[in-house]
C-alpha cells in the first residue's frame, strides 16, 4: 500500500517522529511526500524521514506551490509512473488530524467488491471528533451543499483521508482538478462518470472516524469562502452531464 502525503510549509507541523514509529512497525507501506513548492524547512524533514526508510519513503518535489488538490494528483502520478508495487493507495494530510495507524484500518476494507472507502468525520459517543464551531459548521453547510451537488447522499466528501483501489486511482486523477480546494467533489464526480451513481454506493463505503482532531492553522483562506461559488460553479458546468 501507499499513502501520499500532501505538504506545504508544514516544517512547525509535521510529526517526524510519528512518521518513523508507523514506518518502523508497517514496514508494507510506502510513503509518497508531495512536496508542493514549501517556503520553510520541510523538505529537510523530509529528507530526514526518506534517510531513515529509502525503500519505503519517496518524495515527489514541485519548484512552485500549486494547492492540495494538485499536490496530490502529483503524488498519485508519481506513484504510478515510477511503476510502484501497490494494489491500494490512500491521501492523508501531513499534519495527521487522521492517524497513519487509522487510515491504514480504513484501507483494509478495500476489497474486490469495494473500490473506495474514505473517512469521516461524524461525531459520536464512543470517537473522538475535535473541530472548532465555526469549522463544524460551516462545514456542515458546505457539506450539505455537496450532497445535493452530488445527489448521493454523503456525509463528508471532505475528509482528508481516502483510499482507492489501484486499478481506480489512474482514471481518477490522470486529468487537473479545477479547484484547489474542493477537488474532493471532483473526485465524486470523475468515479461517477467512470461507473454510475448507483454502482459508486455499492462499491464504496463512508468510515466514521475514531479520531480527528484538528491541528489548526488552516491554509484555506477566508476570502476562499467567496471563490468557493465560483469553484461550485465551474464544477458543476464541467459535470452537468453526469
Amino acid at each position: 500500500m501507499i499513502i501520499v502525503i500532501p505538504c506545504y510549509n508544514e516544517f512547525n507541523k509535521i510529526d517526524k517522529h510519528a512518521f518513523i514509529n508507523f514506518l518502523k512497525n508497517t514496514p508494507g507501506v510506502s510513503l509518497v511526500f508531495s512536496e508542493d513548492g514549501s517556503t520553510d524547512n520541510t523538505l529537510s524533514i523530509l529528507k530526514e524521514i526518506q534517510d531513515l526508510f529509502k525503500s519505503q519513503v519517496h518524495i515527489c518535489i514541485s519548484k512552485q506551490n500549486n494547492g492540495k488538490g494538485e499536490a496530490i494528483r502529483k503524488g498519485m502520478l508519481y506513484s504510478l509512473d515510477k511503476g510502484l508495487k501497490f494494489d491500494r493507495i490512500a491521501y492523508l494530510d501531513a499534519d495527521l488530524s487522521v492517524s497513519l495507524e487509522e487510515c491504514i484500518s480504513i484501507s483494509k476494507l478495500v476489497t474486490k467488491d469495494i473500490l473506495f472507502a474514505f473517512g469521516s468525520r461524524i461525531s459520536k459517543i464512543d470517537n473522538i471528533i475535535i473541530r472548532s464551531q465555526f469549522r463544524h459548521y460551516s462545514g456542515r453547510f458546505v457539506a450539505t451543499l455537496i450532497s445535493n451537488l452530488l445527489h448521493i447522499p454523503v456525509y463528508d466528501t471532505q475528509c482528508g483521508c481516502k483510499v482507492f483501489d489501484a486499478k481506480l486511482a489512474k482514471p481518477v486523477f490522470e486529468e487537473s482538478f479545477i479547484s484547489k480546494w474542493l477537488f474532493d467533489v471532483e473526485i465524486f464526480f470523475r468515479i461517477i462518470n467512470l461507473y454510475t451513481r448507483n454502482e459508486l454506493n455499492q462499491m464504496s463505503v463512508e468510515i466514521p472516524l475514531n479520531s480527528w482532531i484538528d491541528a489548526g492553522g488552516s491554509k484555506v483562506k477566508l476570502s476562499y469562502f467567496f471563490k468557493m461559488w465560483f469553484d461550485f460553479y465551474l464544477i458543476k458546468k464541467q459535470y452537468r452531464e453526469i
